[in-house]
């Protein structure tokens, strides 16, 4: 038997070595790991600003987390695209990557993820609390999408495409039956306020408050009323003198620069509320929203989506080509030193340099300093003139008979 001898000096060397390589080859596995999930949550911040800039309209709610030896995406979103998107590029990044995205609705809530509001004015909430911000609101017998739900609240998208969560308000329907209710004859409240009844007459017992733009199913007529179902089933009747029938009324609708400052008016001295859509209380652009809303259209619900569309026709406040019924928007400039404009006001263009807004309540204020009516405030704030009339049916600007929660198959 044969002994090899290695001198100590050797062995330390080696040892050394081995220590060495041990520590970079552990070193390197620690940190790939870390600069991979670095690339993953880059590009969901880049899915998420491609297909969720604004998550007033889209929910993308996304994270990458670890859990054990998994890699997980986790969350929520509304978007087929970025879902389908972000998972094919993570893969490409971490290949066994679990996809553990809701995309909503869902199968959690189930086949009844369409509704249609049965209350007059419907609150929608940025969180499933009472006491949480009013974003908007909705109005009866619009249909709604469903998304989501926790507890009693339910999460809808309105025809606008705004996200909120609302507590009761909505029946829940299949597709099929919401085309079903869709195809039905229907009524629309042209009164400000008014009342239905359960019997043809004034003095019988209310059934509910009704406002401007509300719709109800209509089943007949009996002497000056018409008989009504609401979309949760309770049956009444409305005075003919404070609806019309809705194929007739968007027969009649003149989109013009003198029906939108006409009706306009017809809200004069309406509180101001924020969040705020209907009679009952408006916001600057739930105010607009809702005057081009009794003309038909859709539009997009907050200023800085609303100045977004249509056709620009000043930014310097010469309002020479300016027309009635032009939105006009105001905010803070973008500057060298603040790159990024804030649109925080918008109003309706009347002529004459006068504008129709909710400020406090629905008045009428002007550009013109020489005027009683001069608004300094808004005038040094003035952004710029956009035209709708004339560019329906483009991209936020959409009429009920193109308006896909609006139309049937």
């Amino acid at each position: 038997m044969s002994y090899s001898y290695i001198p100590n000096e050797m062995k330390t060397n080696k040892l050394c070595i081995l220590f060495l390589f041990t520590t970079i080859l552990f070193s390197t596995m620690a940190k790939e790991p870390t600069t991979s999930k670095s690339d993953l949550e880059k590009l969901i911040q880049n899915i998420e600003n491609k297909y969720a800039p604004d998550k007033r309209v889209e929910i993308f709610s996304i994270e990458a987390i670890e859990s054990g030896e998994e890699s997980i995406l986790k969350g929520e979103t509304t978007s087929r695209l970025a879902h389908q998107e972000l998972v094919t590029e993570a893969r490409e990044i971490y290949p066994a990557i679990k996809d553990s995205i809701r995309l909503l609705p869902d199968e959690v809530f189930g086949e009844k993820n369409w509704g249609v509001i049965y209350n007059s004015v419907a609150d929608l909430r940025s969180k499933p609390a009472y006491s949480s911000e009013m974003v908007s609101q909705v109005l009866m017998g619009m249909p709604v999408r469903i998304l989501d739900k926790s507890g009693s609240w339910r999460r809808i998208q309105t025809p606008e495409g705004y996200i909120g969560w609302m507590s009761g308000s909505v029946h829940k329907l299949k597709h099929a039956e919401l085309q079903a209710y869709l195809a039905k004859p229907k009524i629309v409240i042209i009164a400000q306020y008014a009342k239905s009844y359960s019997t043809a007459d004034t003095q019988s017992q209310s059934i509910s408050d009704i406002v401007i733009g509300n719709m109800l199913t209509v089943d007949g007529e009996e002497k000056d009323f018409y008989k009504v179902t609401y979309p949760d089933g309770r049956e009444a009747f409305v005075e003919k003198q404070n609806a019309q029938e809705v194929d007739s009324w968007l027969s009649k609708i003149d989109l013009s620069g003198e029906s939108i400052v006409q009706t306009a008016k017809q809200l004069m001295g309406v509180p101001y509320v924020w969040g705020g859509t209907s009679s009952k209380g408006l916001d600057c652009s739930g105010f607009t929203k809702t005057v081009y809303w009794l003309h038909g259209i859709v539009t997009a619900r907050d200023a800085s989506q609303q100045i977004k569309y249509g056709v620009e026709i000043d930014r310097v406040g010469n309002f020479d080509d300016a027309q009635k019924g032009d939105l006009v928007f105001f905010g803070v400039k973008a500057t060298d030193e603040n790159p990024k404009e804030r649109v925080v006001h918008v109003g309706i263009y009347i002529g004459n340099q006068q504008f129709i807004h909710a400020s406090d309540y629905i008045h009428i204020n002007s550009f013109d300093p020489e005027s009683e009516l001069y608004d300094e405030y808004n005038t040094n704030r003035y952004l710029r003139t956009m035209r709708y009339i004339g560019s329906e049916d483009t991209p936020g600007i959409t009429s009920t008979r193109l308006h896909p929660y609006y139309t049937t198959p």
